[in-house]
């Protein structure tokens, strides 16, 4: 219950033959997706939420973060090659009130028996929400094997751009272990390390520990910024953003599970300490 509190998506990414024929032939002229690739469609709904440090308050300090909810639906594309995997995505949803934030996170403390949240009266006003983002990622950019444990460097670079967040962002990802599986890295909650809901086990169990790093230059971030054209708190954003996160990946059969731990550096002047926070992923191929 500090900064980012929370968040929660699910998502639904179509098998390439089932991919409708025409969304595959815009793909195919797209500049950036390889011509090559095979084409999935990806459909998600998630709910970011944030908070100040002290949740008890009911008028929180103007010099701490603003609490702030982000409902969106997001339609996106992904080209995967096998080599490398292009991620663009359009998600569009409500800041403010209307993305039920308040609502859910008092629910789950009303359930849990957690201090209740007191300030969100302070939160930042409706504001309809739009970012399209992209990412590409170039796998086993560093493959080897040695007494049977795999390894491979996967770089990324992309950004965002939008009036929930505008920033461009660059990193790599280390992952080792047996029966490597096809994919990207674990998927994350944006802004983040991009992942890949996408994966194709390999016979048996598998595992990987994997660690990476991503650095981000921010232009725009409403969560600190506050609303775009209307008057809410705001604190002053720190332009240059990095995350490192590590964790573990399990594989078996059609399924993944992974947890991510990750740290992150200050968002704004006036933060007194970094972020760290846990991700779970579950992912199921059908």
């Amino acid at each position: 219950d500090r900064h980012y509190t929370n968040g929660v998506r699910i998502s639904w990414l179509v098998n390439p033959n089932k991919t409708p024929g025409w969304v595959v032939s815009a793909a195919r002229r797209f500049p950036l997706f390889p011509k090559e690739a095979d084409v999935r469609t990806i459909y998600s709904l998630g709910q970011n939420m944030y908070t100040p440090r002290d949740i008890t308050d009911e008028n929180p300090p103007l010099d701490t973060r603003p609490y702030a909810g982000w409902l969106y639906c997001s339609v996106g594309l992904a080209a995967e090659t096998g080599r490398q995997l292009d991620q663009i995505a359009l998600s569009f949803g409500m800041v403010g009130p209307a993305s039920l934030a308040k609502e859910t996170q008092e629910t789950v403390h009303e359930i849990s028996g957690a201090n209740e949240p007191r300030g969100w009266h302070t939160q930042l006003k409706n504001e309809p929400g739009v970012v399209l983002i992209y990412q590409r990622s170039w796998r086993a950019a560093a493959a080897k094997t040695v007494v049977g444990i795999e390894g491979d460097v996967t770089p990324h670079a992309g950004g965002a751009l939008g009036n929930v967040f505008t920033y461009i962002n660059a990193g790599l990802t280390l992952r080792i272990g047996r029966n490597l599986p096809l994919d990207y890295g674990a998927p994350r909650i944006q802004p983040s390390l991009p992942g890949s809901s996408f994966f194709v086990p390999r016979k048996d169990f598998g595992w990987y520990l994997f660690a990476g790093a991503e650095g981000r230059a921010v232009a725009r971030n409403i969560f600190l910024d506050g609303n775009t054209f209307r008057d809410s708190r705001s604190v002053d954003k720190k332009p240059f953003v990095g995350d490192l996160q590590f964790g573990i990946a399990v594989t078996w059969s059609n399924v993944r599970l992974s947890y991510t731990h990750v740290l992150r550096t200050l968002e704004f002047k006036t933060q007194d300490e970094r972020d760290d926070f846990g991700a779970l992923s579950l992912s199921i191929r059908l």
